[in-house]
């Protein structure tokens, strides 16, 4: 046999070795989040055992942010999908199903915390979805998305208990932090106005008053009415709010009316209340988002 073609041939065989031990290499299971609230809590706990999938890009909406049909079959194929559920997803909720449906396990993070309901405006009553600004129900979110991870096949439980452990330590402490900071505020001052509903849980944990919001109602897809901006301007003067808080991700346009309307020297401030930014926005994780938060919140409430 010629030299080139044993050249050849020990190619060929290296390329099929390689080929073979590629091929014996398991996948990680795939997990496919809706929300980048939580997926990076999702990655935190399950660390690098499974590759996670987050469809809502940074900065984007929660309540109106679409998917491709290639991110929709995605789901159907997961080992597991997690949501944030309580209506916030609007635009996903068909694909949730299907993927269900498709035999795909779905955990619904909202179906595991102990619920707020919406205290004012055209969604009196109904669940609000933002149970992430209280991280004590984050907890809760962890232990669910533990459990349901310890059934993927694949998955160490040993690793699992240990990293779900650790950022369950990171919680507890962010409510600690969180808690400590808030003490700075006069009672008569935790009063808060934002763009929309998505602080009925910060309010219920740390002891603050929703006023109300620009926008009625629990999405950022409804519109204020002249009457709405009206009655929420008397709230404001009533209550002496020092300032209204916007969504950084969001026009401020109509929280800069209301502070026009009502007719006080009002401060505005941007929060990061339903998204994640990219690494140089402020909030590229959680902790990062609710400390930020706090931060702007207390110094826009303090005396």
């Amino acid at each position: 046999m010629k030299p080139a073609a044993i050249v050849t041939l020990a190619a060929l065989a290296g390329l099929f070795l390689s080929s073979c031990s590629q091929a014996g290499t398991p996948e990680k299971p795939q997990v496919v989040v809706t929300t980048n609230i939580l997926g990076d809590v999702t990655k935190e706990v399950l660390g690098d055992q499974a590759d996670v999938t987050v469809l809502m890009q940074p900065n984007a909406d929660p309540h109106s942010f679409e998917i491709s049909a290639q991110q929709s079959a995605l789901m159907g194929n997961a080992d597991l999908v997690v949501s944030n559920g309580l209506g916030l997803e609007e635009g996903l909720q068909q694909h949730l199903d299907r993927a269900a449906k498709a035999g795909a396990p779905v955990l619904a993070a909202g179906d595991v915390v102990d619920v707020v309901p919406y205290s004012s405006g055209d969604a009196e009553g109904a669940p609000d979805p933002h149970f992430w600004t209280d991280p004590a129900a984050m907890i809760d979110v962890v232990d669910a998305v533990e459990g349901a991870a310890r059934d993927i096949e694949g998955i160490d439980a040993t690793r699992l208990a240990s990293s779900a452990a650790a950022y369950r330590d990171k919680l507890t402490q962010l409510d600690a932090e969180m808690t400590r900071a808030f003490a700075a505020i006069p009672e008569e001052r935790r009063a808060l106005v934002t763009n929309h509903h998505v602080f009925g849980y910060l309010a219920k944990r740390f002891d603050f008053q929703v006023v109300g919001a620009v926008i009625p109602g629990g999405t950022t897809l409804a519109a204020p009415s002249a009457a709405d901006l009206r009655q929420l301007s008397e709230a404001i003067r009533g209550a002496g709010v020092p300032t209204i808080f916007a969504d950084s991700s969001q026009p401020d346009r109509l929280v800069q009316v209301l502070a026009s309307e009502a007719g006080v020297n009002i401060q505005v401030r941007e929060l990061f209340t339903e998204s994640l930014t990219r690494p140089d926005g402020g909030a590229a994780s959680y902790m990062d988002m609710m400390r930020a938060n706090t931060e702007r919140i207390v110094a826009g409430l303090k005396p």
